[in-house]
């Protein structure tokens, strides 16, 4: 029976000959990588990006990241391409040709039709010299010594090393293009990062018509009122012109209560009981921004003003929660 050691002597063996074949990899880049980014930085179209077997998987992969890092990218099957497919590319595009062989029978039948159309060729292969190789404007060395796999024969250490060469074309871009977290929110709108950095407090607000509010010269009776109606644990305090002036919530009014111990507090006017100023953010704001503004203060709610300050409406801590913003 194999015991625990073995197989895990087999994992490790497997990502040291992986870990091996990155480090030469990157000790070979050269000006042909540059020229390669160059290549990509000038398309006016997209990169189409190709590949067979395996190396189609990872060609999948590095279109999805190119597209998402802000260059424009899909996958384009080079069986299909002999089918119809090949009028996808444009001659605004850029060829990227993934094969560790360089002599996919399915991608070196089209390679002279893009030629032919004077679409730029970057290869990704493991041997330079082979068809793909000679073909390609410029080419990417993602040679490997062997494969991960003990047989040396399934695609391991090879198809690794192209997916790192993706992912350095990937970043070499972003950072030439300036592509900042706001840039990658926008193609990741149902993502934790989307959220965060495109909600706005508008979004989730809870609207001025279901904000409890009352002048400051409200009693606590019409406060407890106000917030029983509202279901915030909260009230806003607003003058004659719906600025807000200050806030009550179920916290102050435990703490009231608790400070003075068998008073009539029926008679207590907001104006002398509020917590003033309160905490407010713009409707403009990143809903993430009031979420900090909560935590640096240790707040559940925040009354939301508009640009001339007045009351818009409010926003607490489950609000947040509920749009995944925290």
């Amino acid at each position: 029976m194999l015991d625990d050691a073995q197989l895990t002597a087999w994992a490790r063996e497997a990502l040291e000959v992986e870990i091996a074949g990155l480090q030469a990899m990157a000790q070979r880049l050269d000006h042909r990588f540059a020229l390669a980014v160059r290549r990509l930085l000038a398309c006016r179209g997209r990169v189409v990006v190709s590949g067979m077997g395996k190396s189609g998987h990872v060609g999948r992969k590095i279109a999805a990241t190119l597209a998402s890092t802000g260059t424009p990218a899909f996958f384009m099957h080079p069986a299909e391409a002999s089918h119809g497919d090949l009028g996808m590319i444009t001659a605004a595009d850029v060829v990227l040709a993934i094969s560790n062989s360089g002599e996919s029978e399915e991608l070196n039948t089209i390679l002279p039709l893009i030629k032919r159309m004077g679409v730029p060729l970057v290869a990704m292969t493991g041997r330079i010299d082979s068809t793909l190789g000679r073909h390609a404007d410029v080419v990417l060395d993602t040679s490997v010594a062997r494969e991960a796999c003990p047989l040396n024969l399934a695609p391991t250490a090879s198809t690794t090393a192209q997916m790192a060469m993706g992912d350095a074309l990937a970043v070499a871009l972003l950072s030439a293009r300036g592509f900042q977290p706001e840039d990658f929110a926008r193609s990741h709108p149902g993502g934790a990062l989307g959220r965060r950095l495109l909600t706005l407090v508008r979004d989730v607000m809870r609207p001025l018509a279901q904000t409890p509010r009352v002048p400051p010269t409200a009693t606590l009776p019409d406060m407890m009122r106000a917030m029983s109606a509202g279901g915030l644990g909260a009230t806003a305090i607003v003058d004659e012109q719906g600025r807000p002036v200050g806030i009550f919530t179920d916290g102050d009014l435990r703490r009231l209560i608790e400070a003075r111990p068998g008073q009539d507090l029926r008679a207590l006017t907001a104006q002398t009981i509020m917590h003033a100023p309160p905490r407010t953010i713009r409707a403009q704001a990143l809903a993430v921004e009031a979420a900090e503004l909560m935590e640096q203060h240790r707040i559940t709610s925040v009354l939301v003003v508009d640009e001339a300050g007045r009351l818009a409406g409010a926003l607490n801590s489950h609000d947040l929660m509920r749009a995944k913003v925290i």
